[in-house]
Order: structure tokens, then sequence, then C-alpha cells
């Protein structure tokens, strides 16, 4: 609008429930215009290597693609790789970033399960994803089954170009439970743990380490969930009401992050703190979002939401007071 031209096009692909985006055409319409396509795609390091699987950025035409190896393959935590390819992005501006963030003592445990990571792709690269793949769909047809349980496909979205079947998303707002406390139950009961849980609905990952057991745990703790819950009726529309406390439009700013951090802060309780200036990080987990950041106007609707998630047992981090019954704020 400013008659400037963008620098580069960043696309968060595939999300945290799996959802791919139309990469090809994406890659096309910039590269029409010179612009470099960058990739988050942090949830994709095993893309491309089943034909189940959505294709890999890369393969798409993205001149920068960031995986966090260690998510769905099997290298260390932390560990993760840079892949770069075309003409668009200067390799050496690029090197020097790098030089600039990274430390120049890297761990070479992170590195070599990398190297591991590769290794046990390059050796078995048409089959490797095949068990994991037959136990995502299989789980997928017994879950479908069970009363009040609903699963992400593409028919909940016409605008999903693919989505990744080793992600599988998870409603049970029917059961009248939110996703936070069934995901209590299914940990606590039957030692299933949840890659991301939301106010209605959680997300599991399947990756080369499932087991058949670890399916029928799952679906032994739906069953319960579905016979031992009371069912609601359907709202109408309910898909456009899932997350309606999500989209926090009304956005604010009074202070950049680093003014608020250095300011002169004070706690008030949260009813006093509507309107005050934000001083802390205050971030529902997962999937790690922040709420209000530092330097933000607080306003009801964040309030409403953050009160809303905590209620239905969200974890709240970075609030020096984990309850919400106060906040740090900036004074003026």
């Amino acid at each position: 609008m400013e008659g400037r031209k963008a620098a580069a096009l960043l696309v968060v692909s595939p999300t945290y429930h799996g959802i791919c985006s139309n990469m090809d055409e994406i890659c096309h319409i910039c590269h029409s215009y010179n612009i470099p396509v960058i990739v988050d795609e942090a949830h994709g390091a095993h893309l491309g290597f089943h034909p189940e699987l959505p294709s890999s950025s890369l393969s798409q035409g993205a001149d920068l693609a960031v995986q966090s190896t260690h998510k769905v393959l099997c290298s260390l935590t932390q560990s993760s790789m840079l892949h770069m390819q075309g003409n668009l992005v200067d390799r050496e501006r690029i090197s020097k970033s790098l030089q600039m963030l990274q430390s120049s003592s890297p761990s070479y445990l992170l590195l070599a399960s990398l190297d591991a990571a590769r290794a046990q792709l390059s050796e078995n690269r048409e089959a490797i994803f095949d068990k994991a793949i037959d136990l995502a769909l299989e789980a997928r047809s017994l879950i479908s089954k069970i009363p009040g349980i609903s699963i992400l496909e593409f028919p909940s979205f016409s605008s999903f170009f693919q989505i990744d079947p080793l992600r599988l998303t998870i409603g049970v707002w029917q059961l009248g439970l939110s996703g936070f406390e069934a995901d209590d139950i299914l940990c606590n009961d039957f030692g299933v743990v949840c890659e991301l849980v939301g106010t209605k609905s959680f997300t599991l990952a399947f990756n080369l380490g499932t087991q058949r057991d670890h399916v029928l745990r799952l679906v032994a703790g739906l069953k319960h969930l579905s016979q031992t819950s009371h069912f609601s009726q359907p709202v109408k529309d309910e898909g456009k009401n899932v997350n309606h406390f999500v989209c926090l439009d009304d956005i604010r700013i009074s202070m950049s992050p680093r003014e608020a951090f250095f300011a002169t802060k004070r706690k008030v309780s949260i009813r006093d703190s509507l309107g005050e200036i934000c001083g802390e990080l205050v971030c529902p987990y997962p999937p790690g979002i922040p709420a209000l950041i530092p330097g933000e106007i607080i306003t009801a609707e964040a309030l409403n939401y953050l009160l809303e998630i905590r209620s239905k047992g969200a974890v709240i981090t970075g609030a020096a007071d984990f309850s919400l019954s106060s906040f740090v704020v900036c004074v003026t």
C-alpha cells in the first residue's frame, strides 16, 4: 500500500495441526516478482518421504526452509536444519547472519544426532514411514466410530490444500469436555501424551516411534471419555464458534517491548489491570503464543480469553501470578 516491495514472504507450513499450504502456487506468484519465499517448516522435516505425505516446501520451490528435525524425526531436542536453494537469497549474507546468531561452541551431540537422523532416512527413505502412517490411518478409522468424538479432516474446511496424515486433531466439545480436561484424563489414566491442547480439541503426533499399543491405549481412552461424559447437542455452525476466544483483534501497543522491559512496574489486581500497559509476557502453553506482550494495552478481550482458557485447565506461562488474579503492569 505504501509502494514498497516486499523483501520476502514468510509462510508457516505445515501448521501445528498438520495443515499444509499450496507452496507451489505461492512460490510461483512470489518468484514472478523476484520475492523469495521463507517457510517455517518446523513440523515438516518428514514431508516428501512417503507417497501419503504432502510434498516438502523445497520440492515446491521455496528458497529457504527451516525444519525442526527433532519434532518429527529422531534427532535430539533443539536440533534443526536450515535448507537453502535457488539464487534469490544471498548465501553469503545468510552465512554472516548465522555467524552473528550461532554459538562458536556448538554441541556436537546435537550435530551428530542430526547426521544420525539424516542417515536413518537415507537408508530406507521409501518405506521408513509405512508403519507410522498405517497406525495413524488405523487410529483415525477406529476413533471415527466413537460417539461424541470428531476428527479434523478435509471436509471440515474447504480451504485446506493438504493435511499431514501423521497429525490427528480430535474434538471433544460434544462430550462437554475441554481439550485440557480430556488431556488430563488421557495422560493420567491411559498414558497418552498429546502434542497440542486447546479449549475444545487436542492434537496427536504419530512418528517413527509410535507402536500399535499406543494406538490401542488412545482408542481405549477416547472410548472411556465417550462412555463417561455427558453429550451436549452440537451448536449450529459449531465450526465457526470453536475458536471464538482466539482472535484478539483489538491489539494496541503503548510501549516497545524494550521500553516496557526497563520501565518501573507494579502489581495490580486483574480487575484493576484493564487499560494498563502490560509489563510481562502472558503466554498460554501449548502452543506458546503470547496473548499479551510487554508494552501492550491490556484489553477486556484478552482478559476474557485468558480467564476462559485458564478455567478450562490451560497452563499460563510468563505471568508472575500463574493464577491470573493479578498482573504486573508498567508505571507511566
